[in-house]
């Protein structure tokens, strides 16, 4: 039985339990992502001397590749299409992410009057990170990697 169909038949039950599945392997492979992130941002700002500008602009390529390749070879494994057009739609998404938390961060910071180190980090590492991470859930699995061959993730 096709995978679609078995869950359609198995009922709501077992398609939240694929949903929880696939949102529990986007988050491990984000959180791998950030982590590779950071502790290239760490050592490019710090060992190797790099201004704080290209630090993060090369540490925030290294992070999307960490996650394009987790979601392809884990929570997505499954799905058909891979390859250069859709790294480029999933890097768009996360400079759409990137995007979101910064808007955060303005309005927090100039619209709203919240200009303390914490209303900034609350505003953009707190909700701003909450929003975007919606978003790049949304995006990689309806633009980048689409339900066709979803048959659960890599955690189940």
């Amino acid at each position: 039985m096709e995978p679609a169909v078995a869950e359609a038949v198995a009922g709501p039950a077992a398609g939240r339990r694929g949903l929880l599945r696939e949102l529990a392997g986007f988050a491990s492979v984000g959180l791998l992502a950030y982590a590779a992130d950071l502790g290239l941002f760490v050592w490019l700002r710090g060992p190797a001397g790099l201004d704080p500008l290209t630090a993060k602009s090369l540490s925030f390529l290294a992070g999307c590749s960490v996650a394009y390749a987790g979601n392809a070879l884990g929570t997505y494994r499954h799905a058909a299409a891979r390859g250069p057009r859709q790294y480029v739609i999933f890097f768009g998404v996360n400079i759409a992410g990137a995007l979101v938390q910064l808007l955060c961060i303005a309005v927090s910071h100039y619209a709203l009057g919240f200009t303390s180190p914490r209303a900034d980090t609350v505003s953009g590492a707190g909700i701003g990170m909450a929003l975007a991470t919606a978003l790049r859930f949304w995006g990689t699995r309806s633009l980048v990697f689409r339900g066709e061959g979803r048959v659960g993730s890599w955690t189940g």
